[in-house]
């Protein structure tokens, strides 16, 4: 299995410790943008290549190693929910970082300031969804600790007093596959 992507973005690392929590076999090959516009078709990472198969998104690809590993993927409908909206500001938030990185702010593109909006209603509501004695025991609490862990390594916004967002990302820290897979 050859797993595409950078070492920090927060869809990478899920896949990640999904494929390590399984003991599978696999290698990551450090992409940058130039090559993911080559060699996915949304131009995007992650993408896997395993034998004649090629997954363009992280969901497929947790899907994949979940059902691989004789596992669910998304058995239960809250939990799905809570991954789709981490989803939801992990994309928000990528955009607001990389159109802020090329200059751009609010002042130029009132739309920012939506998206920062959505945001930080957002990590309220994964606030009151989280249940940090669980820790990242789903793939839910998985992608919720990984956008905030990606969300405080680029310095995107706080989780002060968000008291369980705090909790989930001190449990997923204790765990050895997340810490393995933390940004540099």
């Amino acid at each position: 299995m050859k797993l595409y992507g950078s070492t920090t973005s927060p869809y990478v690392r899920h896949c990640r410790v999904a494929l390590m929590q399984n003991d599978m076999d696999f290698e990551l090959i450090e992409t940058d943008f130039e090559q993911s516009a080559k060699q996915s078709p949304t131009s995007k990472v992650p993408f896997m290549v395993d034998g004649d198969l090629t997954l363009t998104d992280s969901a497929s690809i947790l899907k994949y190693v979940r059902e691989k590993s004789g596992q669910p993927f998304m058995a239960d409908v809250r939990d799905y929910d809570l991954f789709t909206l981490a989803s939801t500001l992990q994309d928000t938030a990528i955009n607001v970082f990389i159109i802020g990185n090329a200059g751009f702010g609010a002042d130029e593109i009132p739309y920012l300031g939506r998206q920062q909006g959505r945001i930080d209603s957002g990590l309220q509501a994964m606030n009151e969804r989280i249940d940090p004695t669980e820790g990242i025991s789903t793939d839910g609490a998985l992608r919720s600790a990984c956008f905030i862990g990606w969300g405080l390594f680029r310095e995107r916004f706080e989780i002060t007093g968000l008291d369980n967002l705090q909790g989930l990302m001190e449990a997923a820290n204790a765990d050895s596959t997340f810490a393995a897979t933390a940004p540099a």
